[in-house]
């Protein structure tokens, strides 16, 4: 039997196991807070690499950062009843003011507020009251804004990134003169998202619209990115809502139109969280521990020194600051490649299995023999720990980027191949629900005639969701496999995170 970095392994026990490779790779650990988790320098580096490609990505398209307070008046929540009907059991409320010491030496609240406050689960009631002030007339549209914050939304169960009380997220709001133009902007930050998880994350995933009974509470449309994890189940990777006028006309965000005439504006909402972060994990990751796709790596190489004699350490980690060195001037998508020397006073092995734990894409290791010969030793996060091979020093340097590349595109096609391994067209309900009674199922595509009564039965049968009706040019009618009715489309059935 192979023996593992991580246990259990995948096919054991494929949730311990998720949370033992956070545990190795040293992401995040769970807090003294009730279902909040203490993100660590390795995890919050992720996504820091997270923020900053999304940032840029927002700002070239015409977004501006802003912020807005963590509090938000119930008040705002009442005015719109769809919206608070979808969150309010998720909400944490803020009642009081200030502490005091009662007869018994403990501290209790005190001093009741006039208006209890909502710590905020998401932003459209607050963000919506700020835009009835800021637009006036149709120069003032469209108005394109992000904000890089923190959610709370009480959750019963919890796990890390996936689903925790408190987690990090952006959100983009947006208000706009038209229809046309608040849907295009709709589909552009799908596609925003679509494009991050597959080109930066490694990720494929299946860009579809929910259903009315998965819709963002108050939107017209809600749009999504699908991903399909390791176990075949299906991750919400991001969302897109087309919010239409029901905000506008509950805040009163309102313009003057070019003919002078007053009109409501079309608002969209968008968002992404360090849920991400957990996609990452479960789409890559193996049983020694993390895989990082390079574009994300918060380090590309590590160099481990091999010391043996104690009179060749000198000239062994002269040759590794060299090499780091010569490394560090070397640029990755627009950045410096990260390198780092590892000098601590550990067994060669020992080092190498805490990188592997990590995900780095390379580990390097250097010794007298490599110093002698003008080489390296290397070992890439893709392939097997014994799958290392020596390489001439200037060769390596050279052909680093390349080699980033390919393990990039490496861990996407791989990703890819396993999610169109698991994805089956079904065409009768009997091999549906035959399918979907295996724990490890996948993604079924079958025909759906629209029924939110057929869509309540089968998660209440199966635990399984329509995960999407995908957005395709050309979708194939055919006939619902529960109803014999007709059906527009095949939709996407999954258990999902």
């Amino acid at each position: 039997m192979t023996k593992t970095a991580i246990t259990p392994t995948r096919s054991d026990d494929y949730p311990e196991w998720y949370q033992q490779v956070i545990k190795a790779a040293d992401l995040a650990e769970v807090s003294p807070v009730r279902g909040c988790m203490i993100i660590k320098p390795w995890g919050y580096a992720l996504w820091e690499n997270i923020q900053r490609i999304l940032d840029s990505m927002f700002k070239a398209t015409g977004h501006k950062n802003l912020y807005f307070p963590l509090f938000i008046p119930l008040s705002f929540f009442q005015k719109e009843a769809e919206h608070i009907e979808g969150f309010a059991k998720e909400c944490a409320v803020v009642t009081h003011h200030r502490l005091i010491t009662n007869e018994e030496g403990k501290l209790v609240p005190s001093s009741p507020l006039e208006e209890p406050y909502i710590i905020r689960p998401t932003s459209e009631t607050i963000i919506g009251e700020a835009f009835s002030r800021w637009v006036q007339s149709y120069r003032d549209l469209p108005l394109l804004m992000n904000q890089w914050a923190n959610i709370v939304r009480w959750e019963m169960r919890t796990r890390l990134f996936l689903r925790t009380t408190e987690f990090l997220w952006q959100e983009g709001h947006t208000a706009h003169a038209t229809a046309e133009e608040a849907q295009e902007e709709t589909l552009r930050m799908l596609n925003v998202y679509t494009e991050f998880a597959e080109k930066y994350m490694a990720m494929p995933v299946i860009q579809g619209e929910k259903t009315a009974s998965e819709r963002f509470p108050g939107a017209d449309a809600t749009y999504t990115i699908e991903a399909m994890m390791q176990d075949k189940k299906a991750l919400q990777a991001g969302t897109s809502h087309f919010l239409g006028q029901h905000f506008s006309k509950t805040f009163n965000i309102q313009y003057l139109s070019a003919e002078g005439k007053e009109e409501f504006a079309w608002t969209t909402s968008w968002g992404v969280s360090t849920r991400l972060i957990g996609g990452l994990i479960m789409t890559h990751s193996d049983d020694d521990g993390l895989i990082l796709p390079p574009k994300l790596a918060p380090l590309h190489v590590v160099i481990l020194p091999i010391l043996h004699k104690e009179t060749d350490r000198e000239e062994i980690l002269n040759y590794c600051q060299t090499l780091a060195e010569e490394l560090k001037e070397l640029s990755y998508y627009n950045n410096k490649i990260a390198v780092e020397v590892d000098t601590r006073e550990l067994t060669g092995g020992e080092k190498a299995w805490s990188w592997v734990k990590k995900g780095v894409p390379f580990r390097v290791e250097v010794g007298k023999k490599e110093c002698d010969a003008n080489t390296v030793y290397a070992g890439r996060r893709d392939k097997t720990y014994k799958e290392r091979y020596a390489q001439d020093r200037s060769k390596f340097i050279l052909t680093l980027t390349e080699q980033l590349d390919d393990m990039q595109n490496n861990l996407f096609a791989r990703a890819k191949a396993f999610q169109q391994k698991n994805m089956i067209k079904i065409d009768n309900k009997k091999d549906f629900y035959e399918f979907f009674s295996k724990e490890e199922s996948g993604f079924a595509l079958a025909h759906w005639n629209g029924s939110a009564e057929i869509e309540a039965q089968v998660k209440s049968d199966l635990s399984v969701t329509i995960r999407c009706i995908p957005l395709e040019k050309n979708p194939e009618s055919g006939i619902c496999i529960f109803s014999g009715e007709p059906s527009k489309q095949r939709v996407i059935f999954a258990r999902a995170y």
